[in-house]
C-alpha cells in the first residue's frame, strides 16, 4: 500500500488572514477544499497548537501546519460473506444488529472485511449510491467497537430522507453503557461542544470553543458491584465519540475504553483482579440498543430495540461479584 503524504507548511505574510482551507487547496497540489475539509474533519490537520478542527479558522504568517494525506483505500469494495443479523429490511432501507469489532465502512487499515463490504453481499447492488462507492448506503456509524441497532440505505430516496432526519436530530437513539464508578447525580444532562483533542488528533475532547454542540442525557440503571454503572444514555446530537467522551467528562469514563481513560485511575480500577476480569471483555461496554426514525417513503413510524447484549451481561455478571 503507498505511504501516507505529509506535508509541511508555513504561512507567508501574503497569506495572512486567509480562510485555512483556502490556503491549504492552493499550496496543497490536487486538493479539492471539499477534500482538505474532510481530512480536518478526520483530524489529519496539525497546527501550532495541536490537532486543528476548524476550516474556517484565519491563519496568522508564520504558523506552521502538517496535513498528513493517508494511503488511498481500494475504489470500490467487493462484496463480502460477513453474517449479518437483520432485525428488518424492505426495499427501501435495512436495520441491522452490529457485533463489536466490525468497522462500519473501509478506510486506512481496514480495506476489507467492514459493514460496507458484508452489505454489499447481502444486498446484492441495491446500497444506495449517494454515500460513494466507499460507503454504499451508510447514513450514519457505529464505532468499530460499539455494538447495536444500525440503519442503511438501500435506495437512494430513503438514503436522504434518513440522513435528513439526522441532521435535524429527530432520530430516536439510545446507548447502554457500563462506566467506572457511580455517577453523581444519578441522571442529567450533559450539554458541551466537542472537537479534536488539540494534544491527540485521533481523539476527541470537550472544548471551550470551536467544535459542535453536543447533548447527552443519561440515566443510572444500576449499580454493578461496587466497581461501576449501567447507564442509559440518550442522544440528542451525534457528534463523534459523544457518549465516550461525556462520559470520561463527568468522571466516569467506559469500561474496557482504552482510548478515553482518566488521566489518573482509581484504586479500584488498578487491582488485578478487576483488570482480568475487564480485560475478558475485548471491547468498549457500551451497546446502541434503541433506534427510531420515520420510514423515509412509507413515514411509518419505525421503532427498534434489542436486548443488552450477552458479553456485556456477562461482564456485568463478573463485575457485580466484586463487593
Amino acid at each position: 500500500m503507498t505511504d501516507a503524504q505529509i506535508y509541511e507548511l508555513m504561512v507567508s505574510a501574503d497569506d495572512n488572514g486567509l480562510r485555512l482551507d483556502r490556503w491549504l487547496t492552493d499550496n496543497v497540489p490536487d486538493m479539492s477544499r471539499n477534500r482538505i475539509q474532510a481530512l480536518i474533519n478526520e483530524g489529519q490537520l496539525t497546527g501550532p497548537l495541536g490537532a486543528v478542527d476548524d476550516a474556517s479558522k484565519k491563519i496568522q504568517a508564520g504558523e506552521k501546519y502538517q496535513l498528513t494525506i493517508p494511503p488511498p483505500i481500494p475504489a470500490e469494495p467487493e462484496p463480502e460473506d460477513i453474517p449479518l443479523t437483520v432485525l428488518y429490511e424492505d426495499d427501501h432501507l435495512i436495520v441491522i444488529d452490529k457485533p463489536p469489532g466490525l468497522v462500519v465502512h473501509p478506510a486506512p487499515g481496514h480495506a476489507t472485511g467492514t459493514l460496507v463490504h458484508a452489505l454489499l453481499h447481502h444486498c446484492e447492488g441495491s446500497l444506495s449510491g449517494i454515500g460513494g462507492v466507499t460507503r454504499p448506503g451508510i447514513v450514519h456509524r457505529l464505532d468499530k467497537d460499539t455494538s447495536g441497532v444500525m440503519v442503511c440505505a438501500k435506495s437512494d430516496v430513503a438514503h436522504r430522507g434518513l440522513v435528513e432526519q439526522f441532521q435535524v436530530h429527530s432520530i430516536d437513539r439510545a446507548y447502554m453503557a457500563v462506566v467506572w464508578g457511580l455517577p453523581s447525580p444519578a441522571q442529567g444532562r450533559i450539554e458541551t461542544r466537542i472537537g479534536r483533542d488539540p494534544h491527540n488528533r485521533k481523539r476527541m475532547a470537550v472544548v471551550k470553543s470551536g467544535g459542535k454542540e453536543a447533548i447527552t442525557d443519561y440515566k443510572v440503571i444500576r449499580p454493578v458491584g461496587s466497581v461501576g454503572a449501567l447507564v442509559d444514555c440518550h442522544l440528542f446530537t451525534g457528534r463523534t465519540h459523544q457518549i465516550r467522551v461525556h462520559m470520561l467528562s463527568i468522571g466516569n469514563s467506559l469500561i474496557g475504553d482504552p482510548t478515553y481513560l482518566p488521566r489518573s485511575r482509581s484504586k479500584k480500577m488498578r487491582e488485578p483482579e478487576i483488570q482480568e476480569r475487564v480485560s475478558a471483555y475485548k471491547y468498549q461496554a457500551l451497546q446502541a440498543y434503541r433506534l427510531g426514525f420515520e420510514h423515509p417513503i412509507s413515514h411509518q413510524e419505525m421503532k427498534f430495540e434489542i436486548d443488552l447484549s450477552k458479553d456485556i451481561q456477562k461482564l456485568i455478571s463478573s463485575l457485580d461479584q466484586i463487593l
